[in-house]
């Protein structure tokens, strides 16, 4: 505590707990998105209580906020998760390189992003996923995947990509 006040910064884990709930029926709870996601309950509800405080989350309704989680990943993701490559790798491919980018964009033939795997589909890029635990829950959950794509498509995207992104994004959380 500094002067009084509380410093408390978001994480990644909180945007991933968040997506997940976007992904999800509302019928969840704290110990099935703990497993579904790899976190311990507690990392599960203190993520829930930081996203509270900084506006993207609901406790009282047990929802997230869209148009403030839309808001907070189109202009602050890239800024406050900024992008780390890691060379070339086999991985599960992220940002345009996945669904449902890449199913509007046509691919240039670059290789595209991917989460390193080496359970992976794709060889490209490989970007630092968000998470540890991304991977294994984009394997799980196709809903999810597409979430986290479109996220890293507006951490790393040009203009055109983030635009894209941003209006695929804004309908999957139904505003």
């Amino acid at each position: 505590m500094e002067n009084g006040y509380s410093w408390r910064v978001l994480k990644s884990q909180d945007i991933l707990v968040l997506l997940k709930l976007a992904a999800d029926p509302p019928s969840w709870t704290f110990d099935s998105i703990a497993r579904e996601l790899g976190l311990s309950q507690s990392a599960v509800h203190r993520s829930l209580r930081r996203a509270g405080e900084a506006g993207l989350y609901d406790g009282s309704r047990r929802r997230i906020k869209p148009g403030a989680l839309l808001e907070f990943l189109s202009h602050g993701a890239k800024y406050v998760f900024p992008p780390i490559w890691k060379g070339e790798a086999r991985g599960r491919p992220t940002a345009w390189g996945a669904p449902p980018m890449s199913k509007a964009l046509l691919s240039s033939g670059h290789n595209p992003p991917v989460w390193p795997d080496a359970h992976g589909e794709a060889r490209g890029i490989a970007l630092q996923p968000l998470h540890s635990s991304v991977v294994e829950a984009a394997r799980k959950d196709k809903d999810l995947w597409e979430l986290l794509a479109l996220v890293d498509s507006l951490r790393i995207g040009n203009a055109r990509e983030r635009n894209l992104a941003e209006k695929k994004l804004k309908k999957k959380l139904e505003i």
